[in-house]
This record gives structure tokens, C-alpha cells and sequence, in this order.
């Protein structure tokens, strides 16, 4: 069973930077893609970007777009989540998941495991 343990959120002001980790444990990491996703109250989860295997290939969502990058250390089983210029819509809980396979896209239903998740609050 795979598991999956973000941590790094917290309050930051508008325009400010903040970096969240996922670390995995229980499967062979670089046999899956990665994927982040996003909830704010009241709001469904949504996607915010996925790696492949390799870490060659990222895509993200238009609303984070120049703004966040994920990267991932097969060596440590850890996937990255930089956020910069963050907004106040970017309040939200982050999680991370994962699915086995080179790439995966922007579904929920992709992905097989997920994180607990992490609070990241950006104050105006």
C-alpha cells in the first residue's frame, strides 16, 4: 500500500513564495506519475499539475501556470510543489497523488493514492 505524506503549508502573505513536499513510501516511486491537486471550502478538489516517472514531463493547470513547479527526487521518493507570486485564491488544502504509470493527466479519477493533505493560507 502505498502511502503519501505532504507537509510545508502555512500562512503566507499575497506575492510571497512557499514550497510543499510529498514523501512516499510502500511502492517503487519512480514507477508512478504524480499529481497536485487542490481544495478550497466550498469548492471541489481540483488539479493543479502532474510529473511524469522521470520527472521530463510536467503539465499544469491555466491558473498556476508560471507560477508553480513540481519537480520530484526519485532517490528520496519525494515530489516537490514550489509556489511563487501566490494569490489569495491559492488558499486552499494541497495534496499530492499518485498513480502507476509514465504520465498521468488532470482527472481525479487517475489517481489511485492520496495524501492527507496540507493547509496553505496566502493573506491579502
Amino acid at each position: 500500500q502505498v502511502q503519501l505524506v505532504e507537509s510545508g503549508g502555512g500562512l503566507v502573505q499575497a506575492g510571497g513564495s512557499l514550497g510543499l513536499s510529498c514523501v512516499a513510501s510502500g511502492g517503487t516511486f519512480v514507477s508512478f506519475s504524480l499529481g497536485w491537486f487542490r481544495q478550497a471550502p466550498g469548492k471541489d478538489r481540483e488539479f493543479v499539475g502532474a510529473i511524469s516517472w522521470n520527472g521530463r514531463n510536467s503539465h499544469y493547470a491555466d491558473s498556476v501556470m508560471g507560477r508553480f513547479t513540481i519537480a520530484r527526487d526519485n532517490a528520496k521518493n519525494t515530489v516537490y510543489l514550489q509556489m511563487n507570486s501566490l494569490k489569495p485564491e491559492d488558499t486552499a488544502v494541497y495534496y499530492c497523488a499518485a498513480v502507476r504509470g509514465y504520465y498521468s493527466g488532470s482527472s481525479r479519477d487517475e489517481y489511485d493514492y492520496w495524501g492527507q493533505g496540507t493547509q496553505v493560507t496566502v493573506s491579502s
